[in-house]
């Protein structure tokens, strides 16, 4: 069995809706001596805690698990009961491993560690289906006769051109916190799509309508070309209309305001959704922000660093005189955490920088430098963080 395939079964088994023939499958691989490396790898990967771990030895957490199995086993006596053992003896893997994680194999203190949440990339089909994305691995979309209409090519989902396609049917792509995914459409534009956000768009694009997705969170677009066909993207509150270009949204349903960046080309802020490409509220040139106060309903731009908006693509996070509550909002996005915020100072007066490598710092690194820098004491309690 592949490893993808494994992946795929073990996506759906954190999910808790695998299937019998998948549990039996994952009940077998585990099992079997030779994919302990992938095991291990997964565990370490899963957990995320090995940072603060000196090397524990995984072959003893998997001996001790696979006994575990073996001692279910042995109280099998019929079909059916040997199914939901079977099942027991799955979870006694994945939540055992935490528990030897924290408690059998580390012999350090581990109240200073926060473990993410572990939430899964999923595509709503146009039928209703969910289908649980893999980020590293393969698959391909199908549309309700079973045709091929995109596939899965590691960290994105690519979308083909199907002139046979006359009719308008969406999917929606959704990326849960802690995560990014890449988007191909089916004219070519590129979606980078940021934690905790959500994109629904047409498998195919129909000549003589408008290209028209809709927007929940934040998302870097790079819209292919094509003058007879305005691409827009709606947000709940903000049009933006593009003919090509690149440009970074940032509509987060609990923010308090819908920023647009501009990076090439030019586009359209249209807060009424009138969806004419030539009565806009306001039109941005390269290299502003224009900004949509969904208490005050304006539209103010100004000139910025676009970078600071856009380099989260590559896995760093830029604040620049950035509000503490915002600061922290954006964290629970990238690290897939919570955080508790009791110190009303904080919250209403203090604005701080700082340059986040995501991919190489975690969490606790993040926090203790908030901490040396700027003497911002925290707490993490029953896995959440505390900062008063």
């Amino acid at each position: 069995m592949s490893t993808p395939e494994i992946k795929n079964f073990l996506t759906k088994f954190i999910n808790k809706f695998a299937k019998s023939k998948e549990l039996d499958a994952l009940n077998t691989w585990v099992s079997n001596s030779s994919n302990t490396p992938i095991f291990e790898k997964y565990i370490k990967a899963h957990y995320a805690i090995t940072i603060s771990m000196n090397n524990p030895d995984s072959s003893k957490i998997r001996e001790r698990l696979l006994k575990e199995i073996r001692k279910d086993k042995k109280l099998v006596h019929k079909k059916r009961v040997q199914s939901i053992f079977k099942y027991a003896a799955i979870s006694i893997v994945f939540i055992g491993v935490g528990y030897f994680f924290q408690n059998v194999f580390l012999q350090k203190e581990t109240n200073n560690i926060v473990i993410p949440k572990e939430e899964f990339i999923t595509l709503e089909l146009e039928n209703g289906n969910i289908q649980v994305i893999s980020e590293d691995g393969s698959s391909t979309v199908v549309d309700n006769n079973g045709k091929v209409v995109g596939a899965q090519q590691g960290d994105k989902l690519v979308y083909k051109n199907d002139k046979d396609v006359q009719k308008l049917v969406y999917n929606k792509l959704t990326v849960p916190y802690g995560k990014k995914f890449d988007l191909i459409l089916s004219d070519g534009t590129t979606v980078f799509l940021n934690s905790g956000s959500s994109i629904k768009y047409p498998v195919k694009f129909i000549q003589g309508h408008n290209r028209q997705v809709f927007l929940n969170g934040e998302a870097f677009f790079d819209v292919a070309k094509d003058k007879n066909h305005p691409f827009v993207v709606d947000t709940k509150e903000l049009n933006v209309q593009v003919l090509g270009t690149k440009f970074n949204i940032q509509s987060y349903e609990e923010d308090s305001k819908v920023d647009v960046i501009l990076v090439e080309g030019s586009v359209g802020l249209d807060a009424q959704k009138k969806l004419n490409y030539k009565e806009n509220d306001l039109v941005l040139e390269p290299g502003f922000k224009g900004s949509f106060n969904k208490r005050q309903k304006n539209i103010t731009s100004k000139k910025v660093n676009t970078s600071i908006y856009t380099s989260w693509m590559t896995g760093t996070v830029v604040f620049r005189n950035t509000p503490f509550r915002e600061i922290v909002k954006k964290l629970e996005r990238l690290y897939n955490v919570t955080i508790i915020l009791n110190n009303k100072d904080l919250i209403d007066n203090e604005n701080f920088n700082a340059s986040i490598e995501v991919e190489n710092e975690t969490i606790e690194q993040v926090l203790n430098y908030f901490n040396k820098v700027y003497e911002i004491e925290y707490k993490i309690i029953n896995n959440e963080i505390l900062i008063n």
